[in-house]
């Protein structure tokens, strides 16, 4: 059953930032869009690559490893129809960032 678990602090992340966090079994890239925070599976679809490492862009990420992008609200690629990574459901509860997996 999904939960919500902590990733981070509301403070650890300014707008236009992106954070690589590992959870047991799952990596996730948690982007601060000015203000409002977004969470995709963090391995880039391509060869693997951190999306938590990449460059942000707006709403857009671009893997550090080969620049394949991502919108970080949907996860759809902008470059690629049809390639995708998954997105999460984030909330913030007393200062925390929450992530649903």
């Amino acid at each position: 059953m999904p939960a919500f678990v902590k990733v981070a602090e509301v403070g650890e992340l300014s707008p236009g930032d992106c954070k690589h966090v590992e959870l047991d079994s799952d990596e996730i890239a948690l982007f601060n869009v000015e203000g409002e925070y977004y969470a995709l599976h963090g391995i880039c679809p391509h060869q693997g690559g951190p999306l938590g490492d990449g460059y942000t862009d707006g709403e857009v990420v671009s893997c550090p490893w080969h620049g394949w992008q991502f919108n970080v609200k949907s996860g759809q690629s902008p470059m690629i129809p049809g390639i995708s990574v998954q997105s999460y459901p984030v909330r913030i509860e007393g200062g925390e960032i929450q992530v649903e997996v």
